[in-house]
């Protein structure tokens, strides 16, 4: 396993990196499942279905379901992501919001860092992070606009969760899957809406959510369960290619 090397950016030391936005295996694509944050659902669950899981701090967190077994990530065909929305994990790629103390005070600034080892970053191929003045390319910009937003979203991902989870929202489930060659599997771990609790939630519950920015994307969870008809369908595409 390659350990990270995430080094600041700075336009003199990585001034000819570039960074391969082509989807592959080989970058780590093949992924049964990503994190999601709220302020994506209403993209995510049109493609893909949403459940929760819960960290080892035994926090929940949304994730999308790619695939139904370790390593598989229906939505990958070879240099190909066949779905209309790529979850802001995956396009997140290489990079990560660091910090750096700020002279004369004790605040740190956030700074933009990239995974110097990432198989994505190239000395050859992929998108310039810097122009010949030395200024971010328009790819870098979109980069560091993502990772704000992903930075910014991580805290009202914790409280959208918590409030679901202290609300009794959150049920495990298991998924039962019948492929057409006859094979059943089993997917658990995973939780999900209870639509029951939910309907009997009172008013001002209700109307906390809607403030707080948690009823849009707790609907768009349960929107998203008409994608799990959808997988299957991918899954026994490919169980029927022989894969």
């Amino acid at each position: 396993m390659t350990h990270s090397d995430f080094q600041i950016l700075n336009s003199t030391e990585h001034a000819d990196v570039r960074v391969v936005t082509t989807p592959g295996e080989r970058f780590g694509d093949a992924v049964m499942q990503v994190m999601v944050m709220p302020f994506e659902l209403r993209n995510v669950q049109a493609c893909y279905p949403v459940f929760f899981q819960i960290d080892r701090n035994d926090a929940y967190y949304p994730v999308a379901l790619l695939g139904f077994e370790d390593g598989e990530n229906l939505f990958l065909e070879g240099d190909t992501w066949s779905a209309d929305y790529v979850p802001a994990m995956i396009r997140r790629g290489p990079f990560m919001v660091g910090v750096k103390d700020v002279p004369g005070g004790e605040e740190q600034a956030r700074v933009l860092s990239l995974d110097m080892s990432h198989p994505r970053v190239s000395r050859n191929e992929g998108e310039p992070l810097f122009d010949a003045l030395s200024g971010r390319t328009q790819y870098l910009e979109e980069q560091a606009g993502l990772l704000e937003a992903l930075h910014d979203g991580l805290g009202h991902c914790r409280d959208f969760t918590a409030a679901l989870h202290a609300e009794g929202l959150l049920e495990a489930v298991t998924l039962e899957i019948s492929l057409n060659d006859g094979s059943r599997n089993q997917l658990i771990g995973l939780y999900g809406i209870n639509e029951e609790k939910l309907q009997e939630l009172p008013g001002e519950v209700l109307e906390r959510f809607n403030r707080e920015g948690f009823l849009m994307p707790l609907f768009m969870v349960l929107a998203s369960m008409a994608n799990v008809r959808a997988l299957i369908q991918r899954k026994n595409a490919l169980v029927g290619k022989g894969n």
